[in-house]
């Protein structure tokens, strides 16, 4: 099995024992390099990034084994032509997301971070303009997988009306589906993006989508930066075409802090929504288990339809 990702070789100690471990570098420095290559089934990485030509370099590989949720940094078309499987932690930290997707909101939606620093700088209540209910609000969720469904069961317990866009129906769902994404964004205070992170799905929120919400709406995204058109978020947020965002993810990551540093109406984070220690733990689980699986012979646990 080759580690693709450094993190995850650094705890080659916790993996069953049973097949060896080989990171990237010794295909190329290992004078057995060519029959090593022929050796590799499985290719274990973090899921953000994957070399073509390491792909390439693999005569044998049957499994590409994903540490995290997200996966747009794969080839799927190179996967499904070479006949690979694709497992991912799906599932592992959905209610983790979820849980952040709703403190970013009300983070933002109650001014926490301005409350917070009227306090400290000796100031009251009186220095500050009291801000809409939250109580009969619409939220509007693009995307109801795991995470998106999560969103929606904490929104509702808030008081918010909740609808959602997707892609394909979700039969038995309490909720109502937007006729489109555009209309979704039309019809919500909130918008939250819980979208599959997939190459299809790149640059869904765009000016379009952006000025559909309108000058009243916030934009919440929990899932990743590159389903945002960036740039325009950033001129909607700047001439207040929307009210404002609150955001985990960044189209680049670590983003340019000056990109941000002057936008008063944003609330954000460094891609920890679904960082728990729990989660990771559960993840690394997944991704032995979907391993082990493999090379038993056994159905993958969570494998990615190609």
């Amino acid at each position: 099995m080759l580690v693709a990702a450094p993190f995850l070789f650094e705890r080659r100690s916790e993996w069953a024992e049973g097949f060896e471990l080989v990171e990237p570098r010794f295909l190329s420095s290992s004078s057995s390099s060519a029959t090593a290559s022929g050796l590799i089934e499985v290719i274990a990485t973090g899921g953000d990034e994957l070399d073509r030509s390491l792909v390439d370099r693999l005569p044998n590989l049957k499994l590409v084994a994903c540490f995290s949720t997200g996966y747009a940094g794969i080839d799927l078309d190179q996967l499904r032509a070479r006949g690979v499987a694709l497992t991912t932690a799906a599932g592992i930290n959905a209610h983790d997301v979820a849980d952040h997707a709703i403190a970013l909101m009300l983070c933002w939606w109650h001014g926490i971070r301005t409350a917070d620093q009227v306090v400290r700088e000796g100031r009251w209540r009186d220095s500050t303009a009291p801000r809409g209910s939250l109580q009969g609000k619409r939220i509007g969720i693009a995307g109801l997988g795991r995470v998106g469904l999560h969103i929606a069961e904490r929104a509702e317990a808030f008081g918010l009306r909740v609808s959602w866009w997707g892609p394909r129906e979700k039969p038995g769902s309490r909720y109502p589906r937007a006729q489109s994404l555009l209309g979704l964004a039309r019809d919500s205070d909130i918008l939250v993006i819980a979208s599959r992170a997939t190459p299809a799905n790149a640059g869904q929120i765009d000016a379009e989508v952006l000025a559909a919400l309108g000058p009243q709406g916030l934009l919440v995204n929990v899932s990743r930066g590159f389903l945002v058109d960036e740039r325009a978020l950033l001129e909607a947020l700047r001439w207040r075409r929307i009210a404002g965002a609150a955001l985990d993810v960044f189209d680049r990551e670590p983003p340019d802090a000056s990109i941000w540093r002057d936008l008063p109406n944003v609330v954000l984070s460094p891609h920890i929504a679904g960082y728990t220690r729990e989660a990771g733990a559960a993840m690394f689980g997944q991704l032995r288990e979907n391993i082990r699986r493999h090379f038993a012979g056994e159905p993958l646990l969570t494998p990615v339809t190609l």
